[in-house]
C-alpha cells in the first residue's frame, strides 16, 4: 500500500478539459439523459384523448350493430390516474357527448341498446372521478411519506459540508428502489483536534432496523472522533456501541447483525492519511495524473458488531495523501453493481488513467456511469464519499 499505480508507470491516456484546480484535470462529461421516458408520458397522457378519437371512428365507419362503447368507457378510466379532477371531469364530459352527437348527428335511433350504452359511459364516468380522487389523496400520503422520510434521513445522515479541514468534500447516498430515501449506508465526516476524521459504512438489513444502527453508528462516532486520540480507539467505541445495541434488542437478531465500515484520519498539517478497515471495500487513491492505488487491507479484520466471534487489535494504515490527489470511499452497492450479463463494476480498473476537475464532478461521473451499466436499476443501495486534498496556492506577492 502507499506505492503509486500497479506496475509504477504512468497511463498515457488522460481525459482533458476544464480545469479547477491546479493538477486536477478536466473529467469526462457524462451524456445528456435519455428522453424516452418522458416521450412515453406524453403519449400516455394522450391516450384519453385518442381512444375518444378512435370510438367515434368506430361508430362511423362500422354497421349500426357494432358498438364504440368499450372505447368511450376506457377513455375517463385511463385518464382518471393521470389527469387533474378538472381534466378527468373534462374528459368524462367530451366521452357522454361524443357518444351523444354520433347518435343524433348520424340519425341512428336511440333504441334500448344506445340508452344503455350512454348511461354505461356517463357511470363510467362518474366512477373516474371518484378513482380520480381516491389516486390524488394516496399520492399526497405518500407525498408526505416521503418529506418525513427525506427529512429523517437529513437528521440522520446529514450531507457534509463541501469543505472541512481544509479539505474539499463531496458525497452521494443513491437509493436502490425508486422513492426511498433511508437506508443501511452511512457516512460522516467531522473535524476533530487529531485531524479530520471520517467513517463510512454498511449496515446489514435494511428497514428501520438497519436505520437504528446506522444513527447508533454516527452517533457513537461523532461522539468517540472528538474525544479518542487515535482511529483504532474510534473503531473500538464503534464496536462497543453496536454490541450495546444489538444485546440491548435481543433474539435472533443480536447476533445475526453487524456493520462493514472504514475509518480513516487525516491529520492537520500532514499529507498523510491513516485507515482502520472493519470489512469493508478498499478505498482508493487518485493521484492527480490519473495513477490510481487501491488502498488494500493487509490484515483483514471482521466487521463491527462481530466482537464475539473472535478478537483482532485494530491496526491502523498509513498512506501518502498529496495535493492534489482524491480519496474515494464507497460502500458495496457500487462494487456489486452489475449489467444485464451479470458483469460488476469495477470502479478502481474504470476510474484509473482518468482525471476530474473535483470530487463533485468524480461522484456525478460514478452515478452516471452505475446507471448506464446497470441500466438504470441497482440492486443495493450505494454510498460514495471523496476527500480532495487541494494544491497549495502560491502566496500572493507583496506590494
Amino acid at each position: 500500500m502507499g506505492q503509486r499505480g500497479e506496475s509504477g508507470e504512468r497511463p498515457d491516456t488522460r481525459s482533458t478539459g476544464s480545469v479547477a484546480d491546479p493538477g486536477f484535470g478536466g473529467g469526462e462529461a457524462p451524456p445528456p439523459a435519455p428522453v424516452a421516458r418522458g416521450m412515453s408520458y406524453k403519449l400516455v397522457r394522450a391516450l384519453p384523448a385518442v381512444l375518444v378519437v378512435l370510438g367515434v371512428g368506430y361508430d362511423l365507419l362500422t354497421p349500426q350493430e357494432f358498438s364504440a362503447v368499450p372505447f368511450f368507457t376506457a377513455a375517463p378510466l385511463v385518464a382518471a390516474p393521470l389527469y387533474s379532477l378538472g381534466g378527468t371531469l373534462l374528459t368524462g364530459a367530451a366521452v357522454i357527448a361524443a357518444v351523444f352527437t354520433v347518435h343524433l348527428r348520424f340519425d341512428h335511433p336511440l333504441d334500448a341498446d344506445a340508452i344503455t350504452g350512454m348511461v354505461t359511459v356517463a357511470t363510467v364516468a362518474v366512477l373516474a372521478v371518484v378513482i380520480n380522487r381516491l389516486v390524488r389523496r394516496s399520492g399526497a400520503q405518500l407525498a408526505s411519506a416521503r418529506e418525513i422520510a427525506e427529512a429523517a434521513q437529513r437528521a440522520v445522515l446529514p450531507a457534509p459540508a463541501g469543505r472541512i479541514g481544509g479539505l474539499d468534500i463531496a458525497a452521494r447516498y443513491v437509493a436502490a428502489q425508486a422513492g426511498a430515501f433511508i437506508g443501511g449506508d452511512l457516512y460522516a465526516v467531522q473535524d476533530t483536534p487529531h485531524g479530520v476524521r471520517l467513517v463510512v459504512g454498511d449496515v446489514r438489513g435494511k428497514g428501520v432496523s438497519a436505520v437504528a444502527a446506522v444513527a447508533v453508528v454516527i452517533g457513537a462516532f461523532r461522539e468517540a472522533a472528538e474525544q479518542e486520540t487515535t482511529p483504532e480507539a474510534v473503531a473500538q467505541r464503534l464496536e462497543r456501541a453496536l454490541t450495546r445495541e444489538t444485546t440491548r434488542r435481543g433474539g435472533l437478531e443480536a447476533f445475526e447483525d453487524f456493520t462493514t465500515a472504514v475509518l480513516a484520519e487525516l491529520p492537520h498539517g500532514e499529507q498523510t492519511v491513516r485507515i482502520v478497515n472493519r470489512g469493508h471495500p478498499d478505498p482508493l487513491l487518485l493521484y492527480a495524473d490519473g495513477v490510481l492505488d487501491v488502498l488494500v487491507e493487509e490484515e483483514p479484520a471482521l466487521p463491527l458488531g462481530m466482537g464475539e466471534l473472535g478478537a483482532w487489535p485494530d491496526r491502523a494504515r498509513e498512506a501518502a495523501f498529496p495535493p492534489g490527489a482524491t480519496l474515494l470511499f464507497y460502500t458495496d452497492g457500487l462494487s456489486e453493481a452489475r449489467d444485464e450479463n451479470g458483469v460488476f463494476y469495477d470502479p478502481a480498473n474504470r476510474l484509473r488513467g482518468r482525471t476530474f476537475p473535483g470530487p463533485e464532478a468524480l461522484l456525478d461521473t460514478i452515478v452516471e456511469e452505475v446507471r448506464r451499466h446497470t441500466g438504470g436499476g441497482t440492486t443495493d443501495d450505494m454510498a460514495l464519499l471523496a476527500v480532495h486534498r487541494p494544491r497549495e496556492r502560491p502566496a500572493a506577492p507583496r506590494a
